[in-house]
């Protein structure tokens, strides 16, 4: 972590109401050669951000309001800002300081906030109180420069995070063994449990781990600590716990591995009430494309109701690993049907600049209007300042996030390379390779049968082809036989498949029957070797 003492930098609230949303908008002017970042800037900041969006206000007007915490660059305390509008503009509400702490600067809440609201009026704590759980952390007297002492507390806010109230500390450690990233859950019957990083176990076997303590008294006393993901050697570090609720009651977990089998991919684990994660030293489910493509470090994990009974799950990260590897993490990766089978790729709404510390833990906020709020922290557009996290932005951005389109780079593989383009639809493309040498295969999950619009993005590479498409093991586009002899048929055919093109890129579209369930779709190579963006599929008629 670092310890950089740079001084919080806030905008002023009526700049911040000028951060219109009339589209992502540059943050900074670019050096020459320098990639841009896509989103507007809020502040200075160096990561974890984390929204709570109030829906328990006993002012029904406040619901909506929204509260966004991060990691500040500084030691003043972990900035607060606040938005009325849905995400589009936000401003500063204060820094929020340990209340406990006697020896200041050197002692501060500084590190790795979560936010969340009470859901109803329990344990003399009011409907709509903010909680937040975070790190005090307590640096070395001079001339020492490393970590002397970490708190992890809970602390409660009454009016939107303009003061707030010590509740609690529910772990201690030393600078030499510390502990992390906490994550407080609310359970149905008002349990409390908090979950946490620990490195207080490495005489045991433990490297990191993974565990949580639980209060049946609103954060007032606590349990000991009960092991979630453990893996013993003293090699593998998980951690970064994040956790979300599902749509048929269950829990879903999502962490890192560091020094894994695969190291740093992200894994989720799934719990009935919260409580029970199986095994401590069962990983989990890793995510991960058919491609071989994964999200890296730093997780956060979201469900969303969309698309269907099962929702999406989508999981944020610092970088993307596999084919096409991408160190700055610009993409969702998303699942339909609860976590089983293959996973997607999805353009975040911020593009972020990367860096060891960029994007570490984001937000990602559905709206009232089908868009997405993103908040995450970004590398500095000065190209003297993008490698010191200590010089990071928070940005935001509201944008659509399209889970019908399936990308190309993170489907089956044969016959084709992945790579990297900036003018496709999520930075990547794959080269198909011609005829029957190239195949891109798609396990599509449907939530119900019909008939389905498909449509595939592809340019040629200097000479004219087009992609096949099978649906199921039935040719539906393109064929390298004759045509059919049977003129109706021909007919039909010219009004169900259309082939158009702007430039060189070209959309083939085509409807087709799918299942309820998984359907097996398939890109095949045409005449000549083609770039295939992606496979969208929508209901006919849509």
């Amino acid at each position: 972590m670092s310890m950089n003492p740079l001084r919080f930098v806030s905008l002023s609230i009526g700049t911040c109401l000028a951060l219109g949303l009339a589209g992502a908008v540059a943050v900074a002017a670019q050096q020459p050669g320098t990639p841009a970042a896509v989103g507007t800037k809020i502040a200075d900041g160096q990561a974890y951000a984390t929204v709570v969006v109030l829906k328990h206000q006993s002012n029904p007007a406040d619901n909506g309001r929204m509260l966004l915490a991060y990691e500040a660059n500084g030691w003043e305390g972990i900035p607060i800002w606040e938005s009325t509008d849905q995400g589009s503009s936000w401003h500063f509400v204060a820094n929020a300081q340990d209340p406990v702490v006697t020896d200041r600067p050197r002692c501060e809440l500084h590190w790795q906030p979560h936010l969340t609201e009470m859901p109803r009026t329990q344990h003399g704590i009011p409907a709509g109180t903010v909680l937040l759980s975070a790190s005090t952390v307590c640096q070395q007297p001079p001339p020492g420069r490393g970590t002397e002492k970490m708190s992890l507390r809970l602390f409660t806010s009454g009016d939107f995070g303009r003061s707030w109230k010590y509740v609690s500390t529910y772990a201690e450690a030393p600078g030499a063994e510390p502990i992390w990233e906490p994550n407080l859950q609310i359970l149905d019957d008002g349990t409390f449990v908090e979950f946490y990083s620990d490195e207080m176990h490495k005489r045991e076997g433990y490297n990191q781990l993974l565990g949580h303590k639980v209060s049946k008294d609103g954060g007032k006393t606590w349990g000991p600590l009960v092991f979630d993901v453990a893996i013993p050697g003293g090699v593998e570090r998980p951690g970064m716990v994040i956790i979300d609720r599902l749509p048929d009651g269950r829990y879903v977990y999502n962490h890192e591995d560091v020094e894994g089998p695969v190291h740093m991919q992200v894994y989720l684990k799934f719990s009935k009430d919260g409580l029970d994660w199986g095994s401590p030293t069962d990983r989990g489910t890793p995510v991960q494309t058919m491609s071989g493509r994964y999200p890296e470090s730093t997780p956060n994990v979201f469900w969303f109701p969309v698309g269907g009974p099962n929702g999406i799950i989508a999981v944020t990260s610092r970088s993307l690993d596999g084919p096409g590897r991408d160190e700055a993490g610009n993409t969702i990766f998303w699942n339909n049907n609860l976590g089983v089978g293959p996973w997607w790729e999805a353009p975040t709404p911020v593009q972020k600049l990367g860096n060891n510390r960029a994007g570490w833990t984001q937000a990602l906020v559905r709206r009232p209007d089908g868009q997405f709020l993103h908040v995450t922290s970004s590398a500095s557009a000065d190209a003297a300042r993008r490698n010191n996290a200590g010089a990071n932005e928070i940005l935001f951005n509201v944008a659509p996030i399209n889970f019908n389109r399936y990308e190309a780079e993170s489907a089956g593989q044969k016959g084709s390379a992945i790579m990297r383009d900036g003018s496709m639809s999520n930075g990547a493309k794959s080269r198909l390779g011609a005829k029957d040498v190239g195949k891109l295969s798609f396990l599509v999950h449907r939530a119900t049968a019909g008939r389905y619009a498909l449509t595939v993005e592809y340019a040629g590479i200097g000479f004219e082809a087009t992609p096949r498409l099978s649906v199921n093991g039935t040719l539906v586009a393109g064929s390298v036989a004759t045509a059919p002899a049977d003129p109706a048929r021909a007919a039909r055919r010219a009004v169900d498949l259309g082939t158009r093109g702007t430039g060189e890129r070209k959309l083939l579209r085509v409807t087709a029957e799918l299942r309820a369930g998984d359907n097996a779709i398939d890109i095949l190579g045409g005449e000549y070797a083609l770039d295939i963006d992606y496979l969208e599929i929508t209901p006919a008629g849509s």
